[in-house]
C-alpha cells in the first residue's frame, strides 16, 4: 500500500490539531464523540467500549509519542480514521510510558471492502515510525498540509 492510497480514508471533519483529553478515557471519548457529532456513527457506546476493551489487550500508545487505537465495529460501514494531535502530551499509558502527542484513530466494519484494515494501519506505522514524519506532523496548522504530507510521505 502506497501512503497515497490512505488519503480516501481521511476527512476534515475527523481532523484535530488541538484535543483536549488530558488521559487515555478523555481521549477515546473525545474522538469517538466527534465521529458521532459529524454522523459517521449513530451512537458512541458501541465503539467507546470496543476500543476500551482493545486497550485491555494492550496499550495502543506504540511509543514515539504516537497511538493508534483501532478496531472493527457493527456501528461502521467502512474504514475511517482520525487524526488528532496534542501539543502538551496525552497520559496515554504508551509502552515506553512517555506522553501522546499524535494520533490516529482506525474504526472499521467487522469486514471491509478488499480487506484494508490492516494494511492500513501497518502503512500509518511504517509513516510513523520515520522521525522527519513525526515532526512534521506535530508541526502542520491545516488538513491541506496533512494530506499534502500524507500525499509524498
Amino acid at each position: 500500500m502506497k501512503a497515497q492510497e490512505l488519503l480516501k480514508y481521511f476527512n476534515e471533519d475527523l481532523f484535530i490539531l488541538d484535543v483536549k483529553a488530558k488521559n487515555k478515557d478523555e481521549l477515546l471519548a473525545e474522538l469517538v464523540d466527534r465521529f458521532v457529532e459529524k454522523s459517521y456513527i449513530k451512537k458512541s457506546d458501541i465503539v467507546l467500549e470496543m476500543l476500551t476493551q482493545r486497550e485491555k489487550l494492550g496499550s495502543t500508545g506504540i511509543g514515539k509519542g504516537i497511538a493508534i487505537p483501532h478496531g472493527r465495529t457493527t456501528s461502521a460501514s467502512e474504514v475511517m480514521i482520525a487524526f488528532a494531535r496534542s501539543k502538551d502530551g496525552i497520559d496515554y499509558e504508551a509502552i515506553d510510558s512517555k506522553p501522546v502527542h499524535l494520533v490516529f484513530m482506525i474504526i472499521a466494519p467487522p469486514q471491509d471492502e478488499n480487506n484494508m484494515y490492516l494494511p492500513i494501519l501497518g502503512k500509518i506505522v511504517e509513516i510513523l515510525n520515520k522521525s522527519k514524519n513525526r515532526k512534521t506532523l506535530l508541526s502542520i496548522e491545516s488538513f491541506v498540509e496533512f494530506i499534502d504530507f500524507l500525499a509524498e510521505a
